[in-house]
């Protein structure tokens, strides 16, 4: 299905450290769960094995909350964890 992201979604994503291949392919291959207001999440680990903000962290996590539109996932916002 195809995956579109917002606007504000798109500044989230530089902003938290995740990148558009992990968001998509955590909207395509991730867990998905019931989210508030209608809305869909998603959740996927990634290898991370690198330096963020002067923290070592083994494991990214992308989270994604989506609504579905008629022929494609709207990305509404990208939140990031690290650990």
């Amino acid at each position: 299905m195809k995956v579109l992201i917002h606007p504000h979604a798109n500044e989230r994503i530089e902003e938290r450290g995740a990148k558009i291949e992990e968001v998509m392919a955590t909207v395509e291959y991730g867990e998905s769960f019931p989210a508030k207001h209608g809305r869909t999440g998603f959740r996927r680990n990634f290898p991370f094995n690198s330096e963020r903000l002067g923290r070592y962290y083994n494991t990214k996590q992308v989270e994604v909350y989506a609504v579905q539109e008629i022929d494609a996932w709207l990305v509404l916002t990208v939140i990031t964890r690290f650990f």
